[in-house]
């Protein structure tokens, strides 16, 4: 994985001692979606919610376009109308599906 800046790398891999889950932990500030190769700020309500961001808020690069649009237009036209419900092809559960 590719960033734009140490600032993000940081942020995006965040490691907590105390905090196995990233949404858990009040630090963690970035969530990478490798699926959707998106970035979003994380939403620390409780959930596990996050904003996608077109730019990195440390340096200002623009960030890849979010996939997510395309995953579900793919899967629909595969026959998939519920992906998070259905069993889906193993490489649309990574980015194996845009990097093919």
């Amino acid at each position: 994985m590719k960033y734009c800046c140490e600032q993000m790398k940081s942020r995006a891999n965040h490691k907590c001692e105390h905090h196995a889950d990233a949404f858990e932990c009040p630090d963690h500030l970035i969530k990478y979606s490798e699926k959707f190769d998106e970035y979003g700020i994380i939403i620390h309500d409780g959930g596990t919610s996050s904003i996608t961001i077109e730019f990195c808020p440390w340096c200002g690069s623009k960030l890849p376009e979010s996939k997510r649009d395309q995953w579900f237009d793919k899967l629909e036209n595969l026959g998939y109308d519920d992906p998070f419900e259905q069993e889906i092809p193993k490489k649309y559960k990574s980015s194996e599906w845009y990097r093919a």
